[in-house]
């Protein structure tokens, strides 16, 4: 069996050296070489030619953004960013997914020794997944001429209107790896008016605040974390908060988002499972599913339960997918009404949103 090739790149010796164990631990993977800086490593990969590298944020002479920036335009391959659980490692962490990352594992402040050894399953779940993941190539860097340009600083045309839409409809997302800017691009593309959106994105506590404010900072609809007893309103998206369980629920006419701390489901908490089948049981034919890029089956189950109870349901394609793992399974359980790339996914929305027969109906 050909072992997935690692290369560990972070400036502390303790944490390169556990990392390497834990890798080594793996019947089907291997730490090939660790680097104590990106420079020393940009050589290492050209020599050792890794399937997956496991890179540190912050380092000296050339902090892991910029090297990332650089590999992912140069030479793109897949990367588990190795993040601390602070609020600025937060944001770096989101820059680094949308550079992209594929993936990353949040490192202890303190006790980095037990925290990366209790972390272990999960930071060799994430090599694997990175090992066979559809990696894409980053933009180039914008040069003078695009920088002076109209609209270079990116911002988006906006986006039509839907017109008049019954309050009783609800958009529901689910994600894992990838979903990040599978998400951002669905959002970003969604008029102001669009209806209420929940969503469940894998991911831990710490990082869904800003993942909630950079989505905000670039959609015309507002973004949140969700807050529990919290009204559900048109024109907002609510994020489950990491570590905390969302349910949709209903407060007399108005649906209201639930959050708690409940129980792993399907190993995961927020679970995709436990959003859609609220949706299911709460909004019926009124929903909008969307399954996007992950790992596993999480959520499969409950869309189909979706798409029985009345809603209209669109998933991710393989090709546009940095993981087809969710997405695939929703289609097996006959979940999906339509199989579509990731930019056809927020049109499609807008065009049943905005059509006779869907506009009025509840």
């Amino acid at each position: 069996m050909k072992k997935i090739r690692v290369v560990v790149v972070d400036d502390s010796a303790l944490v390169r050296s556990l990392l390497a164990e834990i890798i080594n631990r793996q019947k089907d993977m291997e730490c090939v070489g660790t680097a104590n800086d990106p420079l020393v490593a940009r050589e290492m990969i050209r020599e050792l030619d890794p399937d997956v590298i496991t890179l540190d944020i912050e380092m000296p002479r050339m902090d892991g953004i910029d090297f990332l920036g650089r590999l992912m335009r140069l030479r793109p391959m897949p990367v588990v960013m190795v993040s601390t659980l602070t609020e600025r490692g937060a944001e770096i962490t989101m820059k680094a997914l949308e550079l992209g990352a594929v993936d990353f594992v949040a490192k202890p402040r303190i006790g980095v020794a037990s925290g990366l050894s209790e972390l272990s399953d999960q930071i060799v779940e994430k090599v694997r997944i990175a090992a066979s993941a559809h990696v894409r190539r980053a933009p180039a860097l914008p040069t003078a001429a695009t920088q002076a340009a109209p609209g270079a600083a990116g911002a988006r045309a906006p986006v039509a209107a839907i017109g008049r839409v019954s309050t009783e409809k609800l958009i529901c997302i689910g994600a894992s790896t990838g979903g990040t800017e599978a998400i951002k691009e669905i959002l970003t593309n969604l008029p102001a008016d669009s209806p209420g959106i929940v969503i469940t994105q894998h991911m831990p506590p710490g990082f869904t605040t800003s993942f909630a404010a950079r989505l905000n900072s670039l959609c015309q609809i507002a973004v949140q974390e969700a807050v529990n007893g919290e009204r559900i309103l048109p024109g907002h998206a609510y994020i489950a908060p990491g570590g905390k369980q969302f349910r949709v629920g209903r407060s007399g006419a108005n649906y209201v988002a639930q959050v708690e701390d409940g129980e792993l489901v399907n190993r995961h908490k927020p679970s995709v499972e436990v959003l859609f089948k609220s949706v299911a049981s709460v909004v019926g034919r009124n929903a909008y599913g969307v399954m996007l890029t992950g790992m596993g089956n999480d959520g499969a189950k409950a869309m189909r339960e979706m798409k029985d109870a009345g809603s209209y349901n669109f998933v991710q394609d393989e090709a546009s997918c940095i993981v087809f793992g969710m997405p695939r399974e929703a289609i097996l359980h006959g979940a999906a009404d339509e199989v579509l790339p990731l930019t056809a996914i927020a049109p499609a929305l807008i065009a049943k949103l905005s059509s006779a027969t869907d506009r009025y109906r509840v």
